[in-house]
């Protein structure tokens, strides 16, 4: 059987569509050592997170952007046992300043790990969309407000907040991938648009973590 083909996601370049799956790709080492901040403002090398073990890595598009808020407090259900019997890290990466991240982490009940790109230079080296693409993605299980409920209270949140902005680049869209041990991509995904995000329990049952109920019901789906 031939050798897989590896490519890679090259710095400075945006980058086509990338199959999802075990495809031999790559992450450019000048992409790896770009900064991300975390809660207190300490810069940490993109590659890092991952360096040594399997990471799910998922981008989300502002802070206050109600899906994305909805979405990472589903994300906060999983537990963090799951995660190590299965040595998987779960990262959140967000695009604004990084004091904004201990208040979302208080408002989604969020404890993995998380950390900013406030100049959005990962999400364009992985080629992140800009812009809402018109589609349809189909209803998430995972946003439970309605456009017009999760709008106001995400400019309810804005008004009120300390600073009126958006905590990061409303235009700015995210994406799952899943990466390492080392620089190795396993699986990327890149948002069209809000509502376009992977649903967590497919994304945990490629890196072998059990599926989470993400109701009222018991934490763990027997099948």
């Amino acid at each position: 059987m031939a050798a897989p083909v590896t490519r890679q996601v090259r710095a400075g370049a945006v980058p086509g569509p990338v199959p999802t799956g075990p495809e031999g790709l790559t992450l450019a080492a000048g992409v790896a050592e770009l900064p991300v901040l975390d809660a207190r403002g300490r810069r940490v090398q993109f590659g890092a997170l991952f360096r040594e073990r399997r990471a799910v890595v998922v981008f989300v598009r502002h802070f206050l952007c109600y899906v994305c808020k909805e979405y990472v407090e589903d994300l906060a259900k999983i537990p963090k046992s799951f995660l190590e019997e299965a040595n998987v890290t779960l990262i959140v990466i967000g695009q604004s300043s990084y004091h904004h991240i201990e208040p979302f982490c208080k408002l989604t009940g969020y404890s993995h790990e998380i950390y900013v790109d406030p100049e959005r230079e990962i999400y364009k080296r992985l080629g992140m969309k800009r812009g809402e693409e018109i589609s349809l993605s189909g209803q998430s299980p995972h946003v439970k407000s309605n456009l017009l409920a999760g709008s106001l209270r995400s400019l309810w949140r804005a008004v009120t907040g300390p600073l009126f902005d958006f905590q990061g680049d409303p235009a700015q869209q995210g994406g799952t991938l899943i990466l390492g041990p080392g620089n190795n991509i396993h699986f990327i995904h890149r948002d069209r648009n809000r509502l376009d995000h992977k649903p967590i329990n497919s994304v945990l049952q490629l890196v072998g973590v059990p599926h989470v109920n993400f109701t009222s019901g018991p934490a763990v789906i027997h099948v």
